[in-house]
């Protein structure tokens, strides 16, 4: 009965609201004394299901496009078919519950305040202007081609007046399509959702803590404020403040000057709330007068070692060859892809290097799977299994050994923290740090690969992108291990070489399995390389070798390794650039190598911190120039595919390793913000990390299962509207879109509707692996 007045704002209206599955008021609070924000929701998704397939009479498959077999049932599809037999239906998405009234929501008379206690809105008053933005909430596949999506609407009302604190108000809604709203303007209790701040936290030592106030109107354009505005950190409990600043202009929405593409992403003036003195720890959020509150958030010594936690928890959730369950996890999967399952891994004559998927060296894979397929031979690849799965398929690529890289880089500078960080993972008190147990799990399935005479495929992928409605323990494309390369092998070296290092103080014996494992690996690679050195080869190839030479020279200490580090090394020069596109990326080479005792030569050792240190400053430069603070090593790099999501702080943060300067830790913690909550949408990217995080990452398993997404999930969050306002799903549901995508500001620009894998996918080594290390160093630094 949505008739019913709701008795006070709260809990109540919500349940009334959402009770026939009509549009439904989330919240409502101000952005400015004469503007009102109301957030409302329509509809919801009702995902397929799967369930035993029954041939009726006049049933039909449709599988001539050579990957999915619908089934169509009166001459319309109801579903598509799943697994090897074909037993399984899985039925299609359906959207529920009754769309806004758009027309309706967008005129001013649709909408009255009153207030007995404040003399301007005696009697009911209208708003002068109405504006809104619409985004899709999540996507529905309700055909074979079909899409529909929920809605979340935020409709701004312009009001004649200011409203005074402290005075009660009643808002209602012509034809109550909505029950009254009461509310009382208190700002320093109202959330606004113009108040933005991570739900990552703080460390009471953060050299940064910061919040952002800005507000755009869709349909109305920016909101404007006022330099100085005062703001207060309240403490969550109380309400009592313990810290008073001002609003500082962070960027102005006019200002094109955040990248060297001469873009503004905002679209709004941005004010920074600094509030970096206060040091107590507590819950606490913040307040600007006569606009409201942010979301709380906490300062606690354990802030970044909880953020830590739940990021390196993801690896577990993503991995393959076993099932997922309790003690460890509340998300169920059975085991996937394991050969006692009756899973055949076939050898093809494709290596990663001449795929899509890595290098494509020869410029030949159209599709990325072509020559995967079309060098399949009927060889079966013995123990092929483990690894970790990215979002939306199953593969398992050498490029995830990034990651790990990372994650044993963490044990290295901070052996007492990883050795403290339990993950509750089945390796859990085996005598090693879990993350070093997570890092040897995807390492040691391209041990499994490693053929006897040391050479190492790169991975494992099946025929295609999987079929519609298939889980990953439902697979039944054809399963392929990609051909040996050189590549693959100095990419394996490398990592296996640092293993053996870590392992060397933690487990003498395995660190020689793995030291072993890696000098065949790179002999291989090197034999290899030598039949092909006059090719011209990707530069990756070269970075591989010169980061596995510098690998082994740290470990073995052999003349022989810096000599070809030497040869391979782009930093010769004293002003050379650690990465340059399209030439050369040695960034990963050139830590290790400057922090080499013994072996290595020493002008070249200054060259790659002088390096290092440059880029370091520059991408601290480069952070200071966005609004959000957010940054990327290489100002050129285009907005997209996790440029915003994640941070981007790996080179600063070994800067601040080599030198200890605050500034790099200061760029660090402050290029975390947008994707930890501080952004428009006051949302965290990362599933499980705030009240408000991406709901619908593209994690495949867990939408067929009809679970939530597991927690750690970084999505890679928005992207360029300008890369993304042609895509095909957003113009396949233009209506759920509100103004159209290219007027969006990018860092608004996102949506959560599994279907944009540009925004909602996630990898291993692109979020999952820099968000572990950056936020493990920052919750271990000293």
């Amino acid at each position: 009965m949505r008739r019913l007045i709701a008795l006070s704002w709260g809990l109540l209206s919500l349940v009334v609201l959402a009770a026939d599955d009509g549009p439904a008021i989330q919240h409502v609070g101000m952005v400015a004394p004469d503007v009102i924000g109301i957030t409302i929701k329509a509809g919801r998704v009702e995902l397929g299901h799967q369930e035993p397939y029954i041939k009726q009479t006049g049933d039909s498959i449709d599988d001539k496009n050579g990957r999915d077999a619908w089934v169509k049932r009166g001459g319309k599809a109801i579903g598509g078919l799943v697994g090897k037999d074909r037993a399984l239906l899985q039925t299609f998405d359906k959207v529920v519950g009754d769309a806004l009234d758009t027309k309706w929501a967008d005129q001013p008379g649709a909408y009255a305040l009153k207030s007995a206690g404040d003399a301007a809105y005696k009697d009911a008053t209208a708003p002068t202007a109405v504006f809104r933005k619409t985004r899709p909430t999540d996507s529905a596949r309700t055909d074979v081609w079909a899409f529909q999506a929920p809605t979340e609407h935020t409709i701004y009302l312009k009001l004649p007046k200011g409203l005074t604190a402290g005075k009660e108000y009643t808002l209602s809604f012509k034809d109550q399509k909505f029950p009254e709203c009461a509310f009382t303007y208190d700002p320093a209790k109202l959330r606004s959702e113009a108040l933005h701040v991570s739900f990552l936290g703080f460390r009471p030592d953060d050299p940064a803590k910061v919040a952002f106030l800005s507000c755009w109107l869709g349909s109305g354009g920016p909101q404007r404020y006022e330099a100085g505005m005062s703001f207060h950190v309240l403490d969550d409990k109380t309400g009592q403040s313990v810290f008073d600043g001002k609003s500082v202009l962070s960027k102005a929405g006019e200002d094109k000057t955040e990248d060297p593409y001469k873009r503004n992403y905002n679209l709004v003036d941005v004010f920074a709330l600094d509030f970096s003195a206060l040091d107590k720890p507590g819950t606490y959020r913040v307040n600007v007068d006569g606009v409201g509150c942010s979301y709380p958030f906490e300062i606690s010594a354990e802030s970044w070692r909880k953020d830590f936690l739940i990021a390196a928890k993801a690896f577990y959730h993503q991995r393959s060859g076993i099932s997922l369950g309790p003690p460890y996890t509340t998300f169920k999967r059975p085991r996937c892809f394991h050969p006692d399952d009756g899973v055949k891994v076939y050898a093809s004559t494709c290596s990663l290097m001449g795929s899509g998927n890595g290098l494509n060296a020869n410029g030949t894979d159209k599709g990325n799977f072509g020559n995967l397929v079309n060098g399949k031979t009927d060889q079966i690849v013995p123990n092929a299994w483990g690894g970790y799965f990215d979002a939306g398929d199953w593969d398992r690529r050498v490029q995830h050994l990034d990651a790990t890289r990372l994650m044993l880089e963490l044990a290295e500078l901070f052996p007492e923290f990883v050795a403290s960080a339990a993950l509750n993972i089945p390796e859990t008190g085996n005598g090693l740090p879990d993350i070093v147990n997570e890092a040897l799990w995807n390492l040691d399935f391209y041990r499994r690969l490693q053929m006897p005479d040391g050479a190492i495929r790169g991975g494992i992928e099946q025929s295609d992108h999987p079929r519609f409605g298939e889980a990953s323990w439902q697979e039944s494309q054809t399963v392929m291990s990609y051909a040996p390369d050189p590549w693959s092998s100095f990419v394996y070296a490398s990592v296996a070489a640092r293993a053996a290092g870590v392992l060397n103080t933690l487990k003498p014996e395995l660190a020689k399995t793995y030291r072993d494992s890696a000098l065949k690996a790179m002999a291989w690679g090197e034999a290899e390389y030598a039949k092909t050195k006059n090719e011209k080869l990707p530069h990756a190839v070269r970075d591989a070798r010169n980061l596995a030479s510098a690998e082994l020279l740290r470990l073995t200490g052999e003349s022989k390794w810096q000599e070809l580090f030497a040869e391979t090394c782009m930093l010769k020069d004293a002003k050379a650039e650690l990465a340059i596109w399209q030439s050369h990326d040695q960034r990963d080479a050139a830590f290790v190598y400057v922090r080499i005792k013994q072996g290595a030569d020493a002008s070249l050792q200054k060259n790659a911190r002088e390096a290092l240190l440059r880029e370091a400053d520059a991408t601290v430069v480069q952070g200071e120039k966005t609004a959000f603070h957010w940054t990327k090593p290489n100002p050129w790099a285009p907005v997209g595919w996790g440029m915003l999501g994640v941070p981007n702080a790996v080179t600063m943060l070994r800067a601040h390793a080599l030198t200890g300067q605050a500034k790099y830790l200061k760029g660090s913690v402050l290029a975390c913000q947008l994707a930890g909550g501080a952004n428009p949408m006051n949302m965290c990217y990362t599933v499980g990390i705030g009240p408000v995080y991406a709901q619908n990452p593209l994690v495949v398993d867990a939408r067929i299962s009809r679970q939530p997404t597991p927690p750690g999930i970084t999505v890679f969050g928005p992207s360029d509207v300008e890369k993304v306002k042609n895509h095909w799903l957003l113009k396949a549901i233009p209506q759920t879109i509100h103004p159209p995508v290219a007027q969006w500001p990018t860092t608004e620009a996102y949506w959560d509707v599994f279907w944009v894998p540009e925004q909602c996918e996630f990898t291993i080594m692109q979020t999952l692996g820099p968000n572990t290390y950056v936020w493990g160093y920052l919750a271990a630094r000293k």
